[in-house]
């Protein structure tokens, strides 16, 4: 059985590659909520994993660059009040972390004209509304 983490369909994270720290978590959580460990904190080094390629690399540091400390990518989860519960929201976080990095960029705007009609309706707005303006100021003798 393949447990392999899979980000996209040609990136799938080893699960010994991931590092999983627990706390103690505040919120809601009754009588155990001092004693249970439910809050998880998830890393993974993007700079050092080998499930990436050198330009796939690249590509997620650039993009999650104000969330890396040191190249490493850390998750935290603690809306549960079950540490499952919160493994799983962390997972999840990770995997859409790196797909949204991991996807290209958007194409580029081509600038275009406005049209004559968009020009007109443009300037015959702003007339009417300072003539609006000029009816509204005190008479001048």
């Amino acid at each position: 059985m393949d447990d392999r983490l899979r980000v996209t369909a040609g990136v799938s994270l080893d699960p010994g590659e991931l590092r999983w720290r627990f706390s103690r978590a505040s919120g809601p959580g009754g009588q155990g909520v001092n004693t249970t460990d439910s809050r998880v904190e998830l890393s993974l080094d993007v700079a050092r994993t080998g499930a990436l390629d050198d330009r796939q690399r690249e590509r997620a540091l650039a993009a999650l660059e104000g969330r890396l400390v040191d190249g490493v990518l850390t998750i935290t989860a603690s809306e549960h009040r079950s540490q499952l519960a919160n493994r799983r929201a962390a997972t999840e976080r990770l995997v859409n972390a790196l797909r949204a990095a991991l996807a290209p960029p958007p194409r580029q705007r081509r600038a275009t004209r406005p049209t004559r009609g968009s020009t007109r309706r443009r300037l015959e707005g702003k007339k009417l509304r300072g003539e609006t303006k000029r009816l509204r100021r005190p008479p001048s003798d």
